[in-house]
């Protein structure tokens, strides 16, 4: 064994191997609900979901793409996709010109609002039913440790 890098005891490679689990599997089934039911990918209902959340339900794709943790140019791609359906339109933004600002159209609103119950429905089953009242708090906060850690 490295000092460079202690390998992991078992109790770590068990957790480690969990959470590998869980983040190749959930994903995974996720998406495939979204696409068989709402003709979305998970990426393309987290850009509708976070620009429903956002003020004016407008956001620079620049801060867009950081809050659906994908790139500018993966985002740029999936955003000309929502825009040739009429679900989101772009746009340059008007205080800085070097800056696209993307916007929730009310089909896009709508899409949303039909694809949510069956999102909703597979995450409470896949995770918070599974979980009491003490658990989910936890789960959180552990979730929130670990992404501060990771953001770049």
């Amino acid at each position: 064994m490295s000092d460079e890098a202690p390998w992991l005891d078992d109790a770590e490679m068990e957790a480690w191997l969990a959470v590998i689990g869980l983040v190749m599997r959930l994903p995974a089934a996720l998406d495939d609900q979204l696409r068989r039911e709402a003709g979305l990918s998970h990426f393309e209902y987290g850009v509708l979901a976070s620009l429903e959340r956002a003020e004016d339900r407008t956001m620079r794709m620049s801060d867009l793409a950081y809050l659906c943790n994908g790139s500018l140019s993966r985002l740029s791609h999936v955003a000309r996709r929502l825009e040739e359906a009429g679900l989101i339109e772009r746009f340059q933004c008007p205080t800085d010109g070097r800056s696209t600002l993307a916007k929730l159209t009310e089909p896009g609103l709508h899409r949303l609002v039909e694809a949510a119950p069956g999102h909703v429905r597979l995450v409470r089953e896949l995770v918070f039913d599974e979980l009491d009242e003490g658990e989910v708090a936890e789960f959180g906060a552990l979730a929130r440790r670990l992404v501060d850690r990771i953001k770049t």
